[in-house]
């Protein structure tokens, strides 16, 4: 499990790497999801590569990024933790329990900088300024995005989700990026309510 899920894909010529982490019910349990799908492709057709790990607590959550923080030495190389978990509007679920944004902040903490961490839309993200400056400030990110809608019918992960990581590949500005991505796939990032905050 370790050798598949650990190292997905990896160039030399990519300049960022997606670090994925998706909730699953037991990470015991080997299943390809799509999002595994999807990160292969994006790393055969767009270059950029990626770590995914899956977790089925909050433990598990913490230990995954204590391996990527003290063990992978291209940490600095990392600059989209992009997480994969159901929840309510603020709130992620692992293992039927639900964690505010606030307790994800404090998990974080200090341990993001210069990061954008990305939800895809398997929950939504609705930020009051207060809290997204709190999450900010506590975990050191550049930027928080995701979806103000979770529409279960629509995956973001292989739609927008691959658009947003192509897109900052080669533009380091992300409200550039943000404004392109409105410019050339209006509907899909009003359907699903794209929100990136900083």
């Amino acid at each position: 499990m370790e050798d598949t899920q650990s190292h997905l894909a990896l160039y030399n010529e990519a300049e960022k790497f997606i670090y994925c982490l998706e909730a699953v019910s037991d990470v015991d349990h080997e299943i390809t999801t799509e999002v595994i799908t999807t990160l292969e492709d994006i790393a055969l057709k767009q270059g950029i590569a990626s770590i995914y790990k899956t977790c089925d607590s909050i433990e598990s959550l913490e230990e995954s990024l204590n391996i990527l923080i003290y063990d992978d030495h291209n940490f600095k190389d990392y600059e989209i933790i992009y997480l994969i978990m159901p929840g309510q509007p603020n709130n992620i679920m692992l293992n039927d329990y639900y964690y505010s944004i606030e307790e994800i902040a404090e998990i974080f903490e200090g341990r993001m900088t210069g990061k954008i961490i990305h939800f895809s839309n398997k929950k939504a993200l609705d930020l009051t300024d207060e809290e997204s400056q709190y999450f900010l400030d506590v975990t050191g990110a550049r930027a928080i995005s995701g979806y103000g809608s979770s529409k279960n019918t629509l995956s973001s992960t292989d739609t927008i989700d691959r658009v947003f990581f192509s897109m900052f590949q080669e533009n380091e500005d992300f409200k550039e990026v943000v404004e392109e991505m409105f410019q050339k796939h209006y509907k899909l990032c009003k359907l699903l309510d794209f929100r990136l905050y900083y």
